[in-house]
């Protein structure tokens, strides 16, 4: 007689959910950050377009998608090496949703202390600061900078919310598929 149980979860799993979980969660903060440019009543997508023309985009179009793009692949990576680091200290684990929405914070925060303030302060100041001697590529470029280049300490004490919002979702998520099992599939005895 064969009676339905679920496997135990592979510890490995917490790759595929803590990856999928910082692709769901970069998402979600970049829909927050189209909201902040709605609300500042900046062109939709200028945080994006920011990225962008660091990296020497300064079409209208093109930066902000490449922004955008860099944006989820950075919150992916970030889920991914997450759920690598689970692996080996289990006390990271999200084991559970209340646990991973704890952990989860500490991994916004690292990420905000570790990429987002050194890649802001020396990167993407510098870039914006070479712009506002009055030779910008384009109306665009001259728009972007106008609109941040004075913001830089609210833009980096704002943004330590923003990765927490981005770890409190990683970590809930990914806490809750380990919870669920989800991408466990039944044995038979």
């Amino acid at each position: 007689m064969s009676s339905l149980n679920l496997q135990n979860p592979s510890p490995k799993l917490f790759i595929i959910y803590c990856t999928l979980a910082g692709f769901i969660a970069s998402w979600g903060i970049s829909g927050l950050l189209v909201s902040i440019d709605l609300i500042s009543q900046t062109p939709p997508g200028s945080f994006f377009g920011v990225i962008g023309i660091s990296l020497g985009y300064y079409d209208p179009v093109t930066a902000p998608l490449i922004g955008f793009g860099l944006h989820v692949l950075t919150g992916t990576i970030a889920g991914n090496i997450f759920g690598q680091v689970s692996l080996f200290w289990k006390r990271i684990s999200p084991y559970n949703s209340k646990h991973g929405l704890k952990t989860g914070m500490i991994v916004g925060v690292i990420l905000w202390a570790v990429l987002f303030v050194p890649v802001a302060l020396l990167v993407i100041q510098p870039t914006l600061d070479s712009f506002n001697s009055g030779i910008t590529p384009n109306q665009y470029v001259y728009s972007i900078v106008s609109n941040f280049s004075s913001l830089s300490g609210i833009i980096i004490a704002g943004s330590l919310v923003f990765h927490l919002i981005y770890g409190s979702i990683l970590g809930y998520m990914s806490g809750r598929m380990t919870e669920i099992r989800a991408f466990s599939y039944p044995k038979t005895d």
